[in-house]
């Protein structure tokens, strides 16, 4: 998983770059009104806008990628003795979005949401396969540079299957996959020609991150870097949308503190230190956890706070001994102590309808030994179940450049005061 953590804040900035931005009350909607309504009546703000239009979409696109060689594997440690360079992929979108100026899509920048299903290309399949990739995607516009032109970003995240994993005997070369399905992480920045009332043409730059979230070895993943182009064909409904008009601007955001509860579990592999080696553990072992963060909501988009992080590792300190006496190597655990943690991080997230991208960046605070001391970062995407609950998809690394471990879970927000521009 070399570079992955850098790839995974690349992700987190290019959702995040445009998170904050001031909002007045429009001549509709005064501050007084919404004083009245969003502070007294709970849910009551929000009923104004439960009926947000939708209009729906499909779309086509081509990514030819180059695959970074962030191991030997793909230089020349291969069957073949050659590079490994080329990806291309095909992909089929369904998305939605909001009609234009209702108060969804201007607080949010057009935003868009969806699921994709892809089609991967890799060359020297024999060991690597051809995957398809079901996933994920929202996006939303970065700047508006002219009436028919647009510059945007979106990321995708979503599993991906197909893949011929690392095997002793029949695919002893490929380091680098361990596993048959494998996680599918990309973002991409694009420019947006309207061709038509409801065709568009979409063309940018790609960075794609397949790996298993070291649930399995071998771990090193794959990246490619790319282009991708496409075009996007709009339903345009018949009647239109109630909408504001285009000069309005959104309500004033009220400030406020919430609280996310978040408890996960996952397994992972990990080496253990012998002789001045690491040796892989054939065991999984598993992870419990837990995070309780009070998020300062700076405004409809922007939530930054602290967090405390709980985890029981059943890796950690995990060790080995000289094994001349035994038929094979024997890994030992520690006892529970050694394998508890409690840790302080930083959080930023970047709100979204139906998404949370959130970024955390901590340290273990209290620890037993060994393999715990160590700072750790966060990625993690939170999608809404209810209001105030959500499913958590988050993946830990230790030290800027280790693999940790996934952290996969159930929310819930307390105290959540944020308006719904977009829910039914």
């Amino acid at each position: 998983m070399e570079g992955t953590s850098h790839f995974y804040i690349l992700l987190f900035v290019s959702v995040i770059a445009h998170a904050q931005k001031t909002y007045l009350p429009t001549s509709e909607i005064t501050e007084y009104t919404l004083s009245e309504n969003y502070n007294t009546i709970p849910g009551a703000f929000d009923s104004l806008f439960f009926s947000t239009p939708i209009i729906h979409g499909v779309g086509v696109e081509i990514r030819p990628g180059y695959i970074l060689p962030t191991n030997t594997y793909f230089k020349d440690a291969n069957t073949t003795s050659n590079p490994i360079k080329s990806s291309f992929s095909t992909h089929l979108k369904y998305s939605f979005r909001f009609s234009p100026n209702t108060l969804a899509d201007k607080i949010y920048g057009k935003p868009y949401q969806g699921i994709g299903l892809a089609h991967y290309n890799l060359s020297h399949s024999e060991e690597l396969g051809n995957p398809f990739s079901f996933y994920l995607f929202q996006g939303a516009r970065v700047s508006q540079i002219s009436p028919k032109l647009s510059l945007n970003y979106e990321w995708n995240f979503g599993l991906s299957l197909g893949w011929k994993p690392y095997d002793y005997e029949n695919n002893p070369n490929n380091t680098v996959i361990g596993s048959k399905a494998n996680a599918y992480i990309n973002t991409n920045f694009y420019f947006s020609w309207v061709l038509a009332d409801n065709l568009n043409f979409n063309t940018g730059v790609a960075v794609t991150h397949f790996s298993n979230g070291n649930t399995k070895f071998p771990n090193a993943g794959l990246n490619t870097l790319g282009v991708k182009a496409g075009v996007l064909y709009t339903f345009i409904p018949k009647k239109k949308p109630i909408i504001l008009p285009s000069e309005s601007m959104v309500p004033l955001f009220k400030r406020h503190i919430s609280y996310d509860l978040v408890f996960f579990g996952s397994w992972r592999r990990t080496g253990v230190d012998f002789m001045e080696e690491q040796i892989a553990s054939p065991e999984a072992y598993p992870v419990m956890g837990f995070c309780f963060s009070p998020m300062y909501n700076l405004g409809y988009k922007l939530r930054l706070g602290i967090s405390l992080d709980g985890v029981y590792d059943g890796s950690a300190n995990v060790y080995t001994e000289d094994y001349v006496m035994e038929p094979r190597q024997v890994f030992y655990k520690p006892p529970l102590n050694q394998q508890l943690a409690l840790g302080l991080s930083v959080r930023a997230e970047y709100v979204m309808p139906y998404f949370t991208v959130g970024l955390g960046l901590g340290k273990n605070a209290l620890y037993s030994k060994g393999d715990l001391k160590a700072y750790y970062q966060i990625i993690a995407l939170k999608t809404e179940i209810t209001r105030n609950s959500f499913v958590h998809i988050g993946y830990s690394v230790k030290d800027s450049h280790l693999p940790n471990y996934l952290m996969l879970g159930l929310g819930y927000r307390f105290n959540n005061k944020y308006p719904s521009f977009y829910r039914k």
